[in-house]
């Protein structure tokens, strides 16, 4: 894949998204709340209903299935900070389980670590607690094991402690993220001591607590064709 083709698709060899929030909300049509916690509401900065780019307001969206079906795909991706390949692949280990594949995908999705670290308040966005585990500031400790984790995609189970490292605490931004969340508040799946600044993942989370704006359902139609 050459590098014009790469910055077209939104993404460098780092595996990032290099898309602007705005753009990503806008080309699904919904608010992602890729902007962070207690941050500013992004109808104010754009307009949801008109497709990004040059000809954006000139274009129609197009009900039919398959277009419906990438729009499911692509608001996911942008939600989890997931790039293709990675997301092809947790599609795959979502087949795999005797639950509901399109439930199961979600909650492989919510169980990565940079979402952990969101979820608890300890980063304003996904992509700022990308940041803090790939800088070394996050520690993942289970019952048999405490150590510093550093990449993002890392699994975490039920019942693993995430800490902010000791060298990471004075950082203003996790100080300011955690205050952000405590007014916003805690999901219930996840115990948070915003003092110690550590948490605890409870369980897996129940779909009704995920957003109805997901449609697991879609994704897994796109895929099986």
């Amino acid at each position: 894949m050459d590098v014009d083709h790469q910055k077209k698709e939104g993404y460098n060899k780092m595996a990032r998204f290099l898309k602007s929030s705005c753009k990503m909300s806008r080309r699904v049509g919904l608010d992602l709340n890729l902007k962070g916690i207690g941050g500013r509401n992004i109808s104010s900065k754009c307009n949801l209903k008109v497709f990004p780019g040059q000809h954006g307001n000139k274009r129609k969206k197009i009900a039919g299935n398959y277009s419906l079906q990438l729009s499911a795909k692509q608001c996911v991706k942008y939600i989890y900070g997931v790039l293709e390949k990675q997301f092809f692949n947790y599609y795959k280990k979502s087949l795999k389980t005797k639950t509901n594949s399109g439930e199961m995908l979600l909650t492989l999705l919510e169980s990565r670590l940079d979402n952990i670290v969101y979820r608890m308040g300890f980063s304003i966005t996904r992509a700022e607690a990308r940041q803090l585990v790939s800088h070394k500031s996050i520690i993942v400790s289970s019952s048999k094991t405490e150590r510093i984790i550093n990449i993002p995609s890392y699994h975490v189970n039920v019942g693993d402690m995430i800490k902010i490292n000791t060298t990471s605490k004075n950082q203003l931004r996790i100080q300011h993220s955690l205050r952000c969340a405590e007014k916003v508040g805690f999901a219930p799946w996840i115990n948070v001591d915003v003092k110690n600044m550590l948490g605890k993942y409870l369980r897996t989370p129940e779909r009704k607590e995920l957003s109805s704006d997901l449609n697991e359902q879609l994704i897994i139609e796109f895929y099986s064709k």
